[in-house]
């Protein structure tokens, strides 16, 4: 088992960075934080590329709106140095559930559990 997940993680990004990532990230990386997911963000030595290393699937959206904008330069200090002042009406980051069975369905979505006896629907059959 051992052997498969070492080739596997030389190959695939999907679930954690690959081999050659974390050693670009040793080599080059300096580490600039983390946030409450327990992703790691990283600055080159020389300040030009950001990235993150994702803490288990890779899904952009799992980056809250303080981290991505520093991984984008429109702050320069991150969010660890500088945090950004919120307000008291916003709500706390959720990353997009698109595709997943937590994602929201509307009223009358057809991924709703549609009640017994409804009746706002009659089925077409041709004669």
């Amino acid at each position: 088992m051992g052997i498969l997940r070492t080739l596997l993680r030389a190959v695939t990004w999907w679930d954690g960075s690959t081999i050659n990532t974390q050693i670009h990230t040793w080599r080059k990386g300096v580490r600039v934080g983390e946030d409450e997911q327990g992703n790691v963000f990283y600055r080159s030595r020389d300040g030009k590329r950001r990235w993150v290393m994702f803490n288990g699937e890779c899904e952009a959206s799992r980056v809250s709106p303080d981290w991505h904008g520093w991984l984008h330069h429109t702050y320069e200090e991150p969010p660890t140095e500088k945090p950004l002042d919120h307000k008291s009406w916003e709500k706390p980051h959720e990353e997009n559930l698109t595709g997943t069975a937590m994602a929201y369905a509307p009223a009358g979505s057809i991924r709703r559990q549609a009640p017994a006896g409804r009746s706002d629907y009659e089925a077409w059959s041709p004669e």
